[in-house]
């Protein structure tokens, strides 16, 4: 899986990769060198005493250590951009393909998730990129240069590699096999935490109003004591390996000097080469720390990258048609042509047979008990979900041939719930028309009944929105989400229950100030209220996923039993007399 991901993600920056992997390895070599000259001015200069030899090649050292520092210097440097522009092409790559999935990708993903695969998961990767683009090359040469040069220094103290090196190999074997699913499960954990807390803060003010604070810093204890116990039993394998590798290390050096001193006092051995054979051993000893150091990010990056590529990989089921039909007449007109609709997994279909026709310059209403299918049948026209038998055409088309952008452009939706974005009053009203003018947006506002208090706010259309509109209320937040889609000026309205906030002055200006200016569109309003729908021009009543009453208010007022229950039970009995 990492594999596959670094291959695709590294491939623009091949050619960095090529000069960083030559500057490491050019180092490598270099450092592999200085031993050897150690050695030459002990052997010929420190025991002859010949300070010109020691000066002369102690001079050479300098030099080759000095581009050796300017080299690494220049390898990190580029093996560092490598790494962060791959992270943010991975990036980039994820957050493309989860604004392509539909809810259902979304929900079997869940929005904690995705946001660690798009953050810590990649920074799993990109720190492995770094290490792996400096020490991964380093490593090999290293090693194996060290055994050769090490072999010719002294050749009679090789077979202490013999011992050590595979003790090392077998630590690194065992770690790797502790920690790999420590790690995959550590990346779930840290899912389970994000997920808590964005519940908590989203809903701190209904936390706080049921007074249910000790039970979510319980909850919150759990998913976090949970996360540090599994990242406490990953640091107990390290804390034990580290020094279990120095021991090697040490025993190693030990062993070097005691066999070593013996050879050099029976004359077999000049100290200079023993001293360079030290430095080689302690050479290939670090190459295998490299090792450890690689296999201990190794496992954490696998696991990312499995979580990153699931969701790469993962394809929208509501995507372009291969063909799609380009529309010609942008009317408006929605048509419903038998359609039913489930969600996946449900044992019956939340929307039965449905057959009529939303006609441009009408408004349409929808009206039905809770649970009825309204707002899943306002989403099914944006294609939020497939129908799941029967035609669903807007514009004459059906939604399945068209593309995705072209049916989304003519359509103007204020969901439910009403969201705002982070910065100012014009930057959430040109959301869906970006060269909207000044007189554009305060039109729009005054058809919204939104003037009056933007007027009022410090800055006027520059003035601050938080994020969600929280430092606006719910009333001005769905003026403000109704404004958005007229700036828009599409050829159909779907306004999903988003009057609720306000009063029934302010209702009934808005809706025939919008009745006013759209009277070429298709206006599609869900609601609960009889006062917001009655003056609409037809009126579709849903009971249980089923359409029992089509028509106007008088005409279902005499005809429609469900529709005069819904009736009577807000306006009273004698409102229908």
């Amino acid at each position: 899986m990492l594999t596959r991901l670094l291959r695709t993600s590294l491939r623009p920056y091949l050619g960095q990769i090529v000069l960083v992997v030559a500057l490491v390895a050019i180092g490598a070599v270099g450092n592999l060198y200085l031993p050897n000259l150690n050695a030459d001015i002990i052997n010929g200069g420190v025991i002859k005493g010949d300070l010109h030899y020691i000066l002369r090649t102690g001079a050479w050292m300098l030099a080759i250590t000095l581009a050796l520092g300017l080299l690494a210097v220049v390898g990190v440097y580029f093996a560092s951009k490598i790494a962060m522009r791959s992270g943010a092409d991975i990036r980039a790559a994820v957050f493309a393909r989860v604004q392509t999935f539909s809810a259902h990708e979304m929900n079997r993903f869940g929005t904690p998730s995705l946001i660690t695969r798009n953050t810590n998961d990649v920074q799993q990767v990109q720190i492995f990129v770094l290490t792996a683009l400096t020490m991964m090359v380093t490593a090999p040469i290293m090693s194996i240069g060290g055994v050769l040069m090490a072999v010719h220094e002294g050749a009679a103290l090789t077979p202490l590699l013999g011992v050590s090196i595979p003790l090392l190999a077998v630590v690194i074997g065992i770690v790797l096999k502790l920690v790999v699913p420590q790690f995959r499960s550590m990346q779930g954990k840290i899912d389970r935490i994000n997920q808590v807390l964005r519940e908590q803060i989203t809903g701190v003010r209904v936390i706080r109003a049921f007074v249910r604070n000790d039970s979510e810093d319980a909850r919150f204890k759990r998913a976090n004591v949970d996360l540090t116990s599994t990242a406490l039993r990953v640091n107990r394998i390290f804390a034990l390996t580290m020094p279990t590798v120095m021991l090697i290390m040490t025993l190693s050096s030990v062993a070097v000097i005691w066999f070593g001193g013996r050879l050099v006092n029976e004359g077999s051995m000049p100290i200079g080469n023993l001293t360079a054979f030290l430095t080689y051993i302690m050479q290939i000893l670090m190459s295998v720390m490299m090792a450890v150091m690689i296999a201990i990010l190794a496992p954490r990056a696998v696991a990312s990258a499995e979580r990153i590529l699931q969701v790469l990989d993962t394809e929208p089921t509501i995507r372009d048609p291969e063909r799609p039909i380009k529309v010609r007449d942008v009317s408006g007109e929605v048509e419903f042509v038998d359609v039913s609709f489930g969600y996946p997994g449900s044992e019956r279909p939340v929307l039965n047979h449905l057959n009529f026709t939303l006609h441009p310059g009408e408004t349409s209403a929808i009206i039905g008990g809770t649970g009825s299918g309204k707002s899943t049948l306002l989403n099914l026209i944006p294609r939020f979900f497939d129908v799941s038998s029967g035609t669903l055409r807007v514009n004459g088309v059906d939604v399945r041939e068209q593309q995705l952008e072209e049916l989304w452009s003519t359509i103007g939706l204020v969901p439910q719930t009403a969201y705002l974005f982070r910065g100012t009053v014009a930057d959430n009203l040109r959301f869906g028309s970006p060269g909207a003018s000044d007189e554009e947006l305060w039109r729009a506002l005054e058809i919204a009944q939104a003037r009056d208090f933007v007027a009022s706010m410090p800055g006027g259309l520059l003035a601050p929105i938080d994020q969600g509109g929280t430092n606006v209320s719910g009333g001005q937040r769905q003026r403000l989400s109704i404004a958005r889609a007229l700036v828009r000026k599409p050829a159909l309205y779907l306004f999903d229950d988003c009057f609720s906030a306000l009063d029934a002055q302010t209702d009934s200006r808005l809706r025939s100030a919008i009745k006013a200016t759209s009277q070429e569109a298709a206006v599609v309003i869900v609601a609960q209220r009889v006062s917001t729908i009655m003056h609409a021009d037809r009126i579709i009543v849903l009971d249980a996923g089923t359409v029992v009453g089509y028509g106007s208010h008088e005409e279902l007022l005499g005809s429609n039993d469900q529709y005069r229950a819904i009736v009577v039970s807000q306006v009273g009995e004698g409102a229908v007399q």
